[in-house]
């Protein structure tokens, strides 16, 4: 059985930022709720599990994961990941996503698409409930996708930025040079801030279970909603 979505969404953060994660495999990975990487391959194969919690019982795929393409220029990554469970149900998920420029300064917008293929007893459930659960799923992703963001640290001033400083200065008389001066000497050197790429990311270290029935949950409540809704 095979679904496919499309989305967009907001993000509280610039576009160098939210870049900064979707560039980072593993900062990627570290959103999706209950996925973690346990082995890179090479720069473009990695190893990880999902751990999936239905009520008392849990669940654990493992699976590979492969970057097909990754543009600097566009801001844009394309992945594909598949995993198994020993009870023979199997999922993958080819993703496409891309970061933009938000509608206001210093936001942006996550855009993506995903086609979801299952097999075995994950596509017992049908198209009617796997589609709203994995809108749920990505949802919770979009979500720590925007506080992974945020937690970059941003850029300190260019080098460029300082030097014009430095010459409106010069320009505008001896009086102050010396000041402006001894400020400049006395901050650290730009080559000292952190980069964004390198900020880690928030949820790595600490992966959580996907909470199926939570999941399910909150399928169910938006069910509710719609049916009294159209009353």
């Amino acid at each position: 059985m095979e679904v496919k979505l499309d989305k967009r969404y907001p993000v509280q953060a610039s576009v160098e930022q939210a870049w900064a994660v979707l560039s980072d495999i593993r900062a990627v990975a570290a959103c999706m709720p209950g996925a973690q990487i346990t082995e890179q391959i090479d720069d473009t194969h990695y190893k990880g599990t999902v751990k999936t919690k239905i009520g008392p019982a849990s669940m654990q795929f493992n699976g590979d994961i492969e970057v097909l393409g990754l543009d600097v220029a566009t801001r844009s990554l394309q992945m594909l990941g598949k995993g198994a469970d020993r009870g023979g149900s199997s999922a993958s998920m080819k993703l496409s996503a891309t970061v933009e420029a938000g509608e206001t300064p210093g936001s942006a917008v996550l855009v993506g698409q995903a086609t979801v293929t299952v097999s075995g007893k994950l596509a017992q459930f049908g198209s009617r409930l796997l589609v709203p659960v994995s809108d749920a799923m990505l949802a919770q992703f979009a979500d720590h996708f925007r506080t992974a963001a945020a937690a970059v640290p941003v850029p300190a001033a260019q080098p460029s930025t300082a030097v014009a400083a430095q010459s409106a200065t010069d320009e505008a008389g001896p009086a102050i040079a010396p000041a402006t001066t001894a400020t400049i000497a006395a901050a650290p050197p730009t080559a000292a801030a952190p980069s964004p790429a390198a900020a880690p990311a928030p949820a790595a270290s600490q992966p959580t279970e996907l909470n199926a029935l939570g999941l399910m949950w909150t399928v169910f409540k938006g069910w509710l909603a719609g049916l009294f809704g159209r009353r």
